[in-house]
């Protein structure tokens, strides 16, 4: 397969991997051909980059962390709660914490995979795709530095709860912390809204009430909606900090970046926005390059990135190519773990 922006897919070729409806339904199966009506709905739905099939790299593995039939159920689970608080019912706890220890069985299990979040994305599952990817990169980054087990279960209900203050109306004056000014605009920020909200509910703990209310706090004190600093931010805030804004610098609608670009934009915020060790952990986690990205070397060749390495997020195996027509396709392999002096240059969208 290889993952190309929509404006590069040609008619005819063919869809390399389902895309999901807000509810987890799958809205269009993976080989269907894509027609001009196909491509112009995709457009409309704000669909930006897709995988498509290729014969020449039908060999490449799109490792999941996470198995793409527990993500439908996740987002399906998501789903039902999020009608639940706008028919201003409670969610049930019970059913989102049986979801997310699905995941974290399989992101325990599959340890050694570097992240590639592969899922495309619309208009209408966006939000429920990037809640599934901060719970799965929390996870992980929890597991990879030790926590506890039950530690772990209350980072990723956090991580897959912690904007559902978006969803939320006003906070009332009564949930207003004495000492806060009720006419204070940042009460009513979605952090505050989301910790009102699942402090509530008897199957989900404080804790991961508090990672929704602390979420986009920055060590620094330069966060909200408190300013808080340092020490006193819980670790599992600052876990789901890093995920979730690494998930939103890759999905932006507006300037997406490249996944190594968002790592290194996270690099840089070490120390002052986020915490180190926690950025560290991350970084070894994510593929910096996923299989299926199209790159260019320093030695001028073209390539698919076709494999990775778990202690090297940085160097993946590339597979580059001479297009000389159908009948000379020809292929070699370059190990950037192996081959130092060679350089990935640039990534094409």
């Amino acid at each position: 397969m290889r993952y190309v922006s929509l404006e590069r897919v040609q008619q005819g070729e063919k869809l390399g991997k389902h895309i999901l409806s807000n509810d987890g339904r799958i809205l269009l199966h993976s080989g269907v051909s894509l027609t001009i009506g196909l491509l112009s709905k995709l457009r409309q739905m704000g669909v930006r980059s897709l995988f498509l099939q290729d014969e020449h790299f039908d060999d490449i593995e799109m490792e999941e962390v996470v198995s793409e039939t527990t993500k439908r159920e996740a987002i399906k689970t998501l789903a039902n709660a999020i009608q639940y608080i706008q028919d201003d019912k409670p969610i049930k706890g019970e059913d989102i914490s049986k979801s997310v220890d699905k995941m974290i069985e399989e992101i325990m299990l599959n340890g050694d995979i570097l992240i590639q979040l592969t899922d495309v994305r619309t208009k209408d599952n966006d939000m429920f795709v990037h809640l599934v990817n901060t719970c799965i990169i929390s996870v992980m980054v929890g597991v990879q530095m030790g926590l506890a087990k039950q530690r772990i279960q209350e980072l990723a209900v956090g991580a897959i709860l912690h904007d559902v203050g978006k969803l939320v109306s006003d906070v009332k004056v009564k949930d207003i912390p004495v000492g806060y000014d009720p006419n204070d605009e940042l009460m009513q920020h979605h952090a505050w809204k989301g910790f009102n909200l699942l402090r509530k509910i008897p199957d989900i703990s404080t804790l991961s009430a508090h990672i929704a209310l602390t979420h986009h706090e920055h060590i620094d004190g330069t966060g909200k909606p408190r300013g808080m600093k340092g020490e006193d931010i819980h670790f599992l805030s600052k876990i789901v900090a890093v995920a979730n804004e690494y998930d939103r610098l890759i999905s932006s609608e507006t300037n997406a970046m490249f996944p190594h670009e968002a790592c290194e934009e996270i690099m840089g915020k070490a120390e002052t926005v986020f915490d180190y060790n926690v950025v560290w952990r991350f970084l070894r986690c994510i593929a910096f390059y996923p299989n299926g990205t199209q790159v260019k070397l320093s030695n001028n060749r073209i390539g698919i990135v076709v494999d990775q390495h778990k202690g090297l997020p940085q160097r993946p195996i590339i597979r580059t190519y001479d297009d000389d027509g159908d009948t000379n396709f020809s292929f070699e392999e370059v190990d950037l773990a192996k081959e130092t002096t060679i350089f990935i240059t640039k990534v094409f969208a």
